[in-house]
């Protein structure tokens, strides 16, 4: 190893995880209100993954209007994919980097060193090119964050764990098996409940609640301030992010956290962003009848896309909801800040800010939005501010053009 090298990863204090132009188009609508790196899958972030693995802080390179939220910090940076989903390998090869050289696999950048002026990566490709010899684990559609979970509850549970002790299970109606595979954290209360960690581990986090009946099986992770209601039924590969409350049937599903799928009900295969809830008895279909590929909605190529996978359910943006008895078709996506009810199946794309279901849609207009949007956030405690109504009201005006009713009105 370069000793140079070695010292100048080392006394850089922040990592810059970068939005990459050629993969974040194909992540939305979870990317519409967040950089790539901060899209949960596993037990963390992938931002956290990185702060973890490097021991250092990460700022983001992303879109304007996300900047302020997601701030970049000062000085020269070394700029990674935030798309890299990192392992204890990724860190090393980091280290044999130099300042004029950049990092690719194939044609994609993974990493390079960038001045403070610098606002994109542009001069990356006049480094000197240094091609990684492993494939990466890298995020580039939607349904890989289902897709890839299980094996990033191992990597992260492995990460978090290490060289510590679980809090002792005190509940002596709770069947596990393969205790060696579950860690609980400081706080969390578990009753009457089966946990099963045979063919994968589960973490349960600080301050949560798993309650009488639940049957869990790993690989599985409970963030911080979450509940598994009574009688739910989690079969493996699932995540429920922080501050939410999750009931009924779910099947590797990703839940980004501070959204509900409170009751009875099927989800699988499937991702929720932050801020949605999902009414009682909503059901998503993960299988077609024909047991064909499922295609799916690409923003990138503003048409369905076929995803190969036989297995695909739902994909909602931050901030949607919606009402009892929903049924959302194989495959739907849903926008941001969308408003469904009513019987039938909706279509199966449905565009941010759309307000109704089957029977037809109009414009969830955006000072009734943000009221629904405080009431919500004020009961997890957590402020609207002004940098996220920027950000949302932003986001309205783009994706106008997907709200096909307000031309025809």
């Amino acid at each position: 190893m370069d000793s140079g090298r070695l010292f100048y990863f080392c006394h850089m204090e922040n990592i810059l995880l970068f939005d990459d132009p050629s993969i974040r188009g194909s992540l939305l609508p979870f990317t519409f209100t967040r950089p790539v790196a901060d899209i949960r899958i596993g037990i963390l972030k992938i931002s956290e993954k990185w702060e973890k693995y490097s021991r250092k802080t990460v700022s983001y390179l992303t879109q304007d209007y996300l900047q302020k939220k997601f701030p970049r910090s000062e000085g020269s940076l070394l700029a990674v994919n935030g798309a890299w989903l990192p392992d204890s390998n990724s860190v090393e090869i980091l280290r044999n980097l130099g300042e004029n050289q950049s990092l690719y696999f194939g044609k994609t950048l993974l990493a390079s060193y960038i001045g403070e002026t610098e606002k994109n990566l542009s001069i990356a490709a006049e480094k000197e090119i240094v091609q990684i010899e492993t494939v990466p684990d890298m995020l580039l559609k939607t349904w890989n964050i289902f897709q890839f979970n299980g094996a990033e509850i191992r990597k992260d549970f492995s990460l978090i764990t290490q060289g510590r002790k679980s809090e002792k299970l005190k509940d002596p109606y709770t069947q596990v098996y393969a205790p060696e595979n579950i860690f609980i954290e400081e706080g969390a209360v578990v009753k009457a409940a089966v946990l099963n960690a045979e063919n994968g581990p589960i973490y349960i986090g600080k301050n949560t609640e798993i309650q009488e009946g639940a049957l869990i099986r790993g690989p599985f992770a409970l963030c911080e301030g979450s509940t598994v209601n009574m009688g739910a039924k989690l079969r493996g590969d699932n995540t429920v992010g922080p501050h939410s409350k999750v009931g009924g049937e779910i099947s590797n599903s990703v839940i980004f956290g501070y959204s509900n799928k409170g009751h009875e009900g099927f989800l699988g295969n499937s991702v929720l962003g932050e801020w949605c809830n999902l009414g009682a008895d909503t059901n998503t279909s993960n299988l077609k009848n024909n047991y064909a590929p499922v295609k799916v909605w690409d923003y990138v190529k503003g048409g369905f896309t076929n995803t190969g996978l036989q297995f695909c359910g739902l994909m909602m943006g931050d901030h949607s909801k919606c009402g009892i008895n929903t049924m959302f078709n194989t495959g739907t996506v849903v926008g941001i800040g969308a408003n469904i009810f009513g019987d039938g199946y909706p279509r199966n794309f449905i565009a941010s800010f759309a307000w109704g279901g089957a029977a037809g849609f109009s414009t969830f207009q955006f000072p009734k939005f943000k009221e629904t949007a405080i009431a919500v956030m004020n009961r997890r405690k957590v402020e609207w501010t002004d940098i996220e109504e920027e950000m949302l009201l932003k986001l309205f005006e783009m994706s106008k053009n997907y709200r096909i009713w307000e031309k025809n009105s």
